[in-house]
């Protein structure tokens, strides 16, 4: 019986959770997440269709079988019409097609790979916050114009930090761009002091640092304690989560140039957003938290203008209607289901331009949405007409 039905029968709509509650990931999703849809749906009214809605939580511990699983349990016996932040895109590409399978909707905001509106897009996926497409394109597009040509990369040799390194070294070279190296680093050392030296040798003008988590935090660290910074080099991080600086500390992070979805200082309508969420959870939001609470929004309301949970009239209602919110001003979902939306371009400021504990980012551009992503002529999404 699919989601939609299902839920009516039960008197209730459904949003199910699944994300990173324990795990190396946690920082970037968890308990952010899980409060940031339950805000939405207060927000909302706690209510769609007339009826109650309802979140689901659960931890999918970074295991695909376990995520398929729960994803199948929600969609199939639960009534869970939508599954919203799935961070780890592994888990993300997989649960995408669950949804496809089960008629649910899937709208991650945790996961970066863009093969998420590639070859891994269906009819039943969003992606909503941000893509690795688009952290490489503004991160490369703005240093190649300030004049920094030649990169190195210092890589985690995971397959998602293969692909951050791979969509930036294309990008590097399309606008007249260089790589005069790169080296691979295991995911799991604590000594990071060869690969320092050889980025330090390198004549490259950009060091850029291709890992996510835990791996990028420590690589950051051991740039700063070599001096990469201080020595003339820019050091440049191709996903940049605000708990990552934080974690960091600007002494450390000072001068990175970053790309970002959201940042909560931007203007009254993120402040007003960050002042609620860190009521709650103690820190300021990311573009993962305002990802999930933006999107959980559109949901609802395009079940409302629906007048059903019916997936593809929501979808239908979803791809139609614009978001205009404190995270996106005409945002707009893609047939490949990419939600369109501005990025922006940050430098992480320095301890003494700093005027508080989450105040970390110097905007430094703005990126129109329709240069932000991977532009459909170039799309391997089977739903693309070309």
């Amino acid at each position: 019986m699919p989601a939609g039905a299902l839920a009516q029968d039960t008197g209730a709509v459904k949003v199910g959770v699944l994300t990173d509650i324990s795990g190396q990931f946690s920082h970037e999703s968890g308990e952010g997440a899980v409060t940031a849809v339950k805000m939405a749906v207060e927000d909302y009214g706690g209510k769609a269709l007339g009826k109650p809605v309802e979140v689901v939580v659960a931890d999918h511990q970074n295991k695909p079988e376990v995520a398929v699983a729960t994803a199948k349990e929600w969609y199939e016996a639960q009534g869970v019409t939508m599954i919203a932040n799935l961070i780890n895109s592994g888990i993300a590409l997989a649960v995408a097609q669950v949804a496809k399978e089960e008629e649910g909707i899937a709208i991650v905001n945790g996961s970066g790979s863009s093969r998420l509106t590639g070859d891994g897009c269906t009819p039943n996926s969003i992606h909503y916050a941000y893509d690795t497409y688009a952290l490489a394109n503004g991160t490369a597009n703005e240093l190649i114009k300030q004049g920094k040509k030649n990169w190195y990369f210092l890589t985690a040799d995971y397959a998602f930090g293969h692909a951050l390194e791979a969509d930036a070294t294309t990008i590097v070279k399309a606008n007249g761009g260089e790589v005069s190296g790169a080296v691979r680093y295991p995911i799991e050392t604590s000594d990071h002091s060869a690969f320092m030296l050889q980025a330090q040798a390198s004549p490259a003008e950009v060091v850029a640092i291709a890992g996510s988590g835990t791996t990028f935090v420590n690589a950051v660290k051991s740039a700063g304690e070599f001096g990469l910074g201080v020595s003339g080099k820019t050091i440049a991080g191709l996903l940049v989560w605000l708990t990552d600086v934080h974690a960091l500390g600007l002494e450390a992070a000072q001068g990175m140039i970053l790309t970002n979805a959201f940042y909560w200082d931007r203007d009254d309508e993120t402040r007003a957003f960050a002042a609620k969420f860190e009521a709650k959870v103690g820190r300021k939001p990311h573009m993962g938290d305002a990802g999930d609470y933006s999107s959980t929004m559109h949901y609802l309301a395009a079940v409302d203008a629906a007048g059903t949970t019916e997936v593809q009239a929501v979808m239908a209602k979803m791809r139609e209607m614009p978001i205009n919110d404190f995270f996106a001003k005409g945002g707009k979902i893609r047939e490949d289901g990419r939600m369109v939306h501005d990025m922006y371009v940050y430098q992480v400021k320095t301890p003494d331009q700093s005027k508080g504990e989450w105040d970390v980012y110097n905007l430094v551009s703005v990126i129109p949405g329709d240069q932000a992503f991977r532009p459909l002529s170039e799309s391997t999404c089977p739903l693309v007409k070309k």
